[in-house]
């Protein structure tokens, strides 16, 4: 005989499983992507490199609960495998976007850094630069190399994040962390490392406690102050020391110009005249015939009853019908 408890806990399984049958079989089955990356506009892109280029051609979204990164890519035009990009990361309140996750806040370490530099440039020995270097929005480091096809390859690096003492004012705790991959067969490694310089970022994070750049910086003190002269050309105290953007080069082209020799058109030949005949013209012997002869006038038929003696160059020729004695007619006494 079972006990009453055991009923219980059988029927209550028995109602568990034909409500699942239930709801299952009321599931429409559509499939649904998850909230993990999507490509949005390139007017929506968070960072923007310089002007002049290069271009943007995609960018792909990724949003977490704590913030955005965003990997933008680039214009390419090298033989090394792998794509140009600009990659951008926001960091601030967790939970404040409806993403999958949230990232975590690491910071920038050697060995990390050299990792990644060999994975987005494979096959390419990179150096890391020990030279200190600041754009506008702090300190940044890259590496270089060159592919043994010769083309030139950087991968750049920057945190943008204040300074500790701003974060004692319970404000200024966001992060922004870059990535730059440039690979170019034209371009020198002064000119790529000009987009870290030039680049711009235009997105940020809501909310002043979040502010990933610090407060704002004062007057530079050597305004309006003696001793330190600002000039107007490069050599001066503003200089320019890198150019913003550049054009990957075209190769080469060397185009022979074939010059053509203008030939005149021969003057058309006149045909040779044959000179005239100088001596008396003599007609011919058989007044019937109708074809004239070179250098010789044929008596046309009209006047075969008419002989006339030819003149040339005041001589006269008789006729043959006025030769002889017995050649007295009228035609012949004129």
């Amino acid at each position: 005989m079972r006990r009453p408890e055991t009923f219980s806990l059988l029927k209550a399984s028995c109602f568990a499983l034909l409500a699942g049958l239930v709801v299952g079989c009321q599931s429409s089955g559509n499939v649904r992507s998850p909230n993990i990356s999507e490509t949005v506009p390139a007017e929506t892109a968070l960072a923007l490199p310089p002007p002049g280029g290069p271009s943007i051609v995609s960018v792909v979204e990724h949003k977490r609960g704590n913030g955005t990164e965003q990997m933008i890519s680039l214009y390419t035009s090298s033989s090394v495998p792998g794509q140009n990009f600009l990659k951008v990361q926001f960091l601030g309140a967790s939970g404040a976007n409806p993403g999958t996750g949230n990232a975590s806040y690491k910071m920038i370490s050697e060995n990390g850094i050299i990792r990644e530099a060999f994975v987005a440039v494979p096959g390419v020995q990179m150096t890391r630069s020990t030279t200190y270097l600041q754009n506008s929005y702090g300190p940044f480091g890259y590496a270089s190399g060159e592919s043994g096809s010769g083309d030139t390859c950087i991968y750049g690096w920057q945190q943008i994040r204040s300074s500790r003492s701003a974060h004692t004012q319970a404000r200024n705790f966001g992060m922004i962390q870059v990535r730059l991959r440039l690979c170019d067969a034209r371009a020198t490694e002064r000119q790529l490392l000009g987009i870290m310089y030039g680049y711009t970022i235009v997105g940020m994070l809501d909310g002043e406690i979040w502010n990933p750049f610090g407060s704002p910086q004062g007057i530079d003190p050597t305004l309006g102050r003696p001793g330190g002269p600002i000039y107007p050309d490069q050599a001066g105290y503003r200089n320019m020391p890198m150019a913003f953007g550049y054009e990957p080069g075209r190769p080469d082209i060397q185009s022979r110009v074939v010059r053509v020799r203008s030939v005149q058109p021969k003057a058309e030949e006149a045909p040779a005249q044959l000179p005239l005949p100088t001596g008396p013209r003599v007609p011919l012997p058989d007044a019937s015939s109708d074809l004239p002869q070179p250098g010789m006038s044929a008596v046309p038929s009209n006047e075969q009853t008419q002989p006339r003696s030819a003149t040339a160059s005041g001589l006269t020729v008789p006729s043959p019908e006025c030769i002889g004695d017995s050649a007295m007619t009228a035609a012949c006494r004129r």
